[in-house]
């Protein structure tokens, strides 16, 4: 366990100076004179902490580690980032591929996904082992079984044969693989499963909240779980929620041919993971709320305590949190606890359970430009980009609803968060922004057909995600 106090040093540091600055002098002689315009004593900021107990290593950052007396905006940042593992060869998987082959898959998505399914085929080694479901109305599997040479050959000629037909019944599917892979589970450090849909589901369990119970089902078996959603048709909310809830990936495609690369890339994630059931926990003093966690789905909260369940992690997998608080400051030269910052995972590496922690606080100042001047340049951008994010997603819900006006007032709304951040970090700090945000306002206004308003919707909310910080998670 790790404990970092986050601003001691920098009350240290103001409190040494206040004694200096204020100790009478007592040699006889005269004191000298003060300049009429003294010098502005330098603050310096303090460290950003960083913890490293484990495979994960965690980086906390404010906005403004120094705040103004009263109650005010002050943004988060986490930074999990996994460490890289030289050398080391990918583990064997048990893996389940779950195809939609519904009537909207027919023809060019379905080939491309069959394609796709082939290659994935080519990279198994023979300690991996493949599962294949395929669903319409009626769901068909070929069961588990090992990726030798032998066994190749049968996956392949399964995979030729299959032919769409029929509505959307994913929740039968999802039940299929799990207990297919069930079999084989507890040989495997690594349980995988890859969804791949195109429309809503029409048939068994539809709602919500039963869907994402199957999966809640499969990460307590310990079988993380992808999703992705390919044309423009299918439920995007559910999708993505579906891969938050099993701690894996969501990828959102216009075209089935990109199938096959996030087959690949889907496929050496599972088999490098470091961490899993990875965790931030929040614990909010007195005197400070957590209003949001940007981006974030999974996230629970009893009393003053918020935790949000995280993905699992491969190795150099990096992800980030986006977190609004109001914190209040009460008196100048206070420090003010903003969270108990706790991170706990299983620790594939080592095989142990790791709990870190860290303190983050703020200093309140009445100086103006001692708070101003100290602000954390690549956590106001973050957070920007953040907060942008989420604007353009609700544009994107207002777009679909026919309300243009409406989604180009959020769209604008996002230059002025840019031109925030750029007053504190640099121009070129939020180049890169600015010119994404000018893409995504010619897309909205270029989109002008239903089809072309949901491609760029569901193209937009892909696009948030990373901003919001979901990165590794987010294909």
């Amino acid at each position: 366990m790790n404990r970092s106090g986050v601003f001691l040093a920098a009350a240290g540091i103001l409190a040494l100076v206040a004694i200096v600055v204020g100790v009478p002098h007592t040699s006889g002689q005269k004191p000298s004179p003060v300049p009429l315009d003294p010098t502005p004593v330098p603050v310096i900021s303090p460290g950003v902490p960083t913890v490293h107990d484990g495979s994960l290593v965690m980086t906390t950052r404010l906005s403004n580690p120094f705040i103004s007396p009263g109650r005010q905006d002050v943004y988060m940042t986490v930074d999990l980032a996994a460490v890289d593992v030289p050398g080391e060869t990918r583990s064997p998987v048990n893996l389940a591929m779950v195809i939609d082959r519904s009537g909207s898959m027919s023809g060019f998505k379905l080939n491309q996904a069959k394609n796709a399914a082939r290659e994935l085929v080519a990279q198994l080694r023979a300690t991996d082992r493949l599962t294949i479901v395929h669903y319409g109305s009626d769901v068909k599997s070929l069961a588990g079984m090992l990726a030798t040479a032998e066994n190749k050959q049968r996956m392949l000629a399964y995979i030729d044969g299959i032919w769409d037909d029929g509505g959307t019944n994913i929740g039968e599917a999802l039940t299929t693989a799990r207990d297919l892979l069930s079999v084989a589970r507890s040989d495997y450090k690594v349980n995988r499963l890859i969804l791949v849909s195109d429309g809503q589901p029409t048939e068994g369990i539809v709602d919500f909240q039963g869907l994402t119970g199957i999966v809640r089902e499969l990460r307590g078996l310990g079988v993380s779980l992808s999703s992705i959603g390919v044309g423009d048709d299918f439920n995007e909310q559910l999708m993505a929620s579906l891969a938050e809830v099993g701690a894996g990936a969501y990828g959102y495609l216009q075209d089935a041919s990109q199938l096959s690369s996030i087959f690949q890339k889907d496929l050496n994630a599972a088999g490098t993971l470091v961490a899993r059931g990875v965790s931030l926990t929040f614990v909010v003093p007195a005197g400070a709320q957590l209003d949001q966690a940007l981006g974030y789905s999974q996230v629970t909260r009893s009393g003053s305590t918020v935790t949000i369940a995280m993905p699992d992690f491969s190795a150099r997998q990096h992800e980030r949190v986006v977190l609004h608080f109001v914190v209040d400051g009460v008196r100048d030269g206070q420090s003010v606890d903003v969270s108990q910052v706790e991170l706990r995972y299983g620790d594939l590496l080592s095989g142990h359970d790791v709990k870190s922690e860290t303190r983050v606080a703020a200093m309140t100042s009445s100086n103006v430009e001692t708070v101003q001047r100290n602000q954390d340049k690549d956590a106001v951008v973050l957070a920007a980009r953040a907060r942008a994010a989420a604007n353009s997603q609700a544009a994107a819900e207002l777009l679909g609803n026919g309300d243009r006006d409406g989604a180009q007032r959020l769209l604008q709304a996002n230059e002025v968060l840019f031109d925030q951040a750029a007053a504190t970090a640099g121009v070129g700090a939020v180049a890169e922004d600015r010119k994404a945000q000018k893409d995504l306002v010619r897309g909205a206004l270029e989109a002008k057909s239903d089809d072309d308003v949901r491609q760029w919707k569901k193209a937009t909310n892909s696009s948030a995600r990373k901003a919001y910080g979901l990165m590794g998670s987010t294909y």
